[in-house]
């Protein structure tokens, strides 16, 4: 037995806090799910947009009225040609674009993922993962950052090794390679299906798992050493590895046909010089506590003495007016967030020029407003603007900052692109190498090293310049 003293520092989040941070990551569809969930649990909170969605149809000319009898609908004026179009498809219902079935490969892997365990928390952790891979198939997300996310959501601990457990049995399922953290694991994964005992597929496992680096790099020479293989062998491995998919899932649709599923957060209106930003449904204003209900919550002893019942009214009262607070705070947070992003990048939502990018990061917007880093970062992530040059993610509007031959600091979104532009205009059967790429942007006043180079191109998922020249 024996006693110590000591002095430790922890931070605790209220239950409410962990809530509200939650309210924060939600996007449009994510929070009319939420109020529709919280409003049939919840009898003291109403939403008053439903109260005049009758309304269409009580003044509606078109509508059979209840004090109309048989004689008098049958017997009218209306044209035979017209009732019977209208059985098919009504004037004010016809639809402004073809309707068409989308197809989304996570449906298909969760039900794979199905097929093959019967625990519940397993499956339901799964279904998490397989929401957070990109539209690509890769998981972008690091272990312990998706495991923060699952606990935040859920409001309970997951641990990063229950995460890696369940990644790895996802990356087990079709299409091959999904759920690869990156190009080189995705690559290997599908020469991981091949035969083993193939001289060419251990050869490229061996160059893929020791020697990616220098395949990035062109090392050509110190590959064939460490390999221990010629030029004709070389070149039989790394045509069995341009054979395979960079992407596990390919695009199936056009960015356009992608941008009419996706439901916009902000829209934002150019007005002459000045740009306003609005939310794309601000849902405070319709919702409020029923005050009958409301009445009776705050004079519970006048109605009942049942103590349950008391406690009962008090506890829906109480979370009704916070999930109230709570909308509106985040509709607030979200207005003063987005339009200090307008204010910095007003050359770029004025013109949709993306050379015009300043570099900008969540420090710089929580700093003017007020606000936590990771409340910046909540209110961006996952939500999309509605600009008069198309749709963007707010996520990508966040760039680091280089600094070019003038000294002026750009965006590297500004040096991605201007990469992207000439490799799609080289000439495919001579790609131009890293080196290559560091000239030509010097010519065009980006001084930036090869290093940096190679690397936006492996954010671009771009291969080097010998596979793109086996691929053409």
């Amino acid at each position: 037995m024996n006693q110590r003293l000591a002095q430790k520092q922890r931070l605790k989040i209220l239950p409410q806090q962990i809530q509200l941070l939650n309210f924060f990551h939600l996007n449009t569809l994510e929070l009319e799910q939420r109020i529709q969930q919280e409003i049939e649990e919840n009898p003291l909170l109403e939403d008053q947009k439903n109260e005049f969605e009758p309304l269409v149809e009580k003044y509606n000319k078109d509508s059979v009225k209840d004090y109309q009898d048989y004689e008098e609908f049958v017997y009218d004026d209306i044209p035979d040609y017209k009732l019977e179009y209208n059985n098919y498809l009504h004037n004010d219902k016809i639809p402004e674009r073809p309707i068409t079935s989308g197809f989304d490969y996570r449906i298909w892997v969760k039900e794979q993922y199905k097929v093959g365990c019967v625990d519940e928390k397993e499956i339901e952790l799964a279904e998490f993962i397989i929401d957070s891979l990109n539209e690509h198939g890769i998981m972008e997300q690091g272990v312990l950052e998706l495991a923060e996310d699952i606990s935040f959501k859920h409001n309970k601990w997951v641990e990063p090794e229950d995460i890696a457990f369940v990644l790895q049995k996802i990356q087990q399922l079709e299409p091959i390679g999904v759920g690869a953290t990156s190009i080189r694991e995705c690559l290997l994964i599908q020469l991981s299906r091949f035969n083993a005992k193939r001289p060419d597929v251990k050869m490229a496992k061996r160059l893929l798992e020791n020697h990616f680096t220098d395949l990035h790099n062109r090392n050509v020479d110190k590959i064939k050493s460490h390999l221990k293989i010629d030029d004709e062998e070389l070149k039989i491995v790394l045509q069995l590895i341009a054979s395979l998919k960079m992407k596990p899932v390919c695009e199936q649709e056009d960015a356009v046909n992608v941008n009419q599923n996706i439901l916009p957060d902000f829209i934002v209106i150019q007005n002459g010089d000045e740009v306003e930003v609005q939310l794309y449904r601000n849902r405070s204003e319709s919702l409020n506590i029923n005050t009958s209900w409301k009445q009776i919550a705050e004079n519970t002893t006048q109605v009942t003495t049942d103590k349950s019942a008391l406690q009962y009214l008090k506890n829906k009262l109480q979370s009704a007016q916070w999930f109230v607070n709570a909308v509106q705070q985040r509709e607030g947070t979200m207005l003063k967030i987005m339009r200090c992003i307008v204010q910095l990048q007003y050359d770029y939502f004025i013109t949709g020029n993306i050379n015009l990018l300043k570099p900008m990061i969540l420090k710089n917007i929580a700093e003017i407003v007020g606000v936590d880093i990771s409340t910046v970062s909540r209110i961006t992530c996952n939500k999309y603007a509605e600009t008069p040059f198309g749709l963007i993610l707010l996520k990508d509007l966040f760039t680091e900052g280089i600094a070019n031959e003038k000294g002026l600091v750009i965006s590297n979104k500004v040096i991605q692109s201007a990469i992207e532009d000439v490799i799609e205009n080289e000439d495919k059967h001579n790609p131009y190498t890293d080196q290559q790429l560091v000239n030509i942007l010097s010519q065009k006043g980006f001084s930036v090293a090869r290093r940096t180079v190679a690397k936006y191109r492996e954010q671009l998922q771009i291969p080097v310049s010998h596979v793109r020249g086996l691929w053409a």
